[in-house]
């Protein structure tokens, strides 16, 4: 005759998977889509009224399914293939979601002529810039803030309506021959986790990028802020004259 103790702890695993099949559900009817942080393991501890012990005991039978995947910082998330960006060509965010069958989108939250911040005079010898700030979406998940600066000179061709329709790469009268690229990992700060839907402090991947001209005058200055777990960087590595480095990369001292 089965004991208490034993009734109990059936019951405990009844009830890890049946949320793990409830929380399976909502990933399937696309509620929860790929690259989406979870609710904490307190708040669905609160909703299905169990300890966070059973909570994480379906979040890992849900790992186990690879429907889920988990990261410090970050806690647990629809699994996703993260968006492969290639370092070997000069492209948009854009077209490297399409190019996955991603449906994207902009929103621009900043958009005016500001003094030029120290790094950004530096880069393009400007006093004066145009500042746009933009959140890009892919299938409707925040996947990257981005800030780009140029000229008073060039950002006077823009307006707001513009860049929130097309890439400003688009929108220039000179697209861009070349870029330099600069990629370092960091951790979020509070008004971008705010506008990613990430914890405060959680990892990201930090990228400036300087857009140049086809006589190597500086024309943009970018700033991409991508959440770790929803990106990676791609680099073939051809073996040229007994070299393996990529043209133009190095390491920084």
């Amino acid at each position: 005759m089965p004991t208490k103790k034993n009734k109990s702890a059936t019951a405990r695993v009844v009830r890890y998977r049946e949320i793990a099949d409830t929380l399976a559900a909502r990933i399937d009817s696309g509620e929860w889509v790929g690259g989406r942080l979870l609710p904490s393991e307190s708040s669905l501890a609160t909703e299905f009224s169990v300890s966070r012990v059973t909570v994480r005991r379906a979040l890992e039978d849900l790992r186990d399914r690879s429907l889920v995947g988990s990261r410090q910082g970050y806690g647990w998330f629809v699994a996703a293939d993260p968006l492969q960006q290639s370092l070997g060509r000069l492209g948009t965010i854009e077209s490297q979601l399409t190019d996955r069958g991603s449906v994207s989108r902009r929103e621009v939250v900043e958009f005016g002529f500001v003094d030029a911040p120290e790094r950004v005079r530096e880069v393009l010898s400007a006093s004066r810039v145009l500042q746009v700030v933009r959140v890009n979406y892919a299938d409707e998940l925040p996947f990257a803030r981005v800030t780009v600066w140029c000229p008073e000179e060039l950002g006077s061709e823009l307006s707001r309506a513009a860049v929130e329709k097309s890439t400003i790469y688009d929108l220039l009268s000179e697209y861009p021959a070349s870029a330099e690229q600069r990629i370092v990992a960091a951790a979020i700060e509070d008004s971008d986790a705010e506008l990613l839907g990430v914890p405060t402090g959680s990892p990201v991947l930090r990228c400036e990028r300087i857009s140049k001209s086809a006589t190597g005058d500086s024309l943009l200055l970018s700033e991409f802020v991508f959440p770790a777990h929803l990106t990676e960087f791609l680099v073939e590595l051809p073996n040229v004259s007994g070299s393996v480095a990529p043209s133009g990369m190095r390491l920084l001292e």
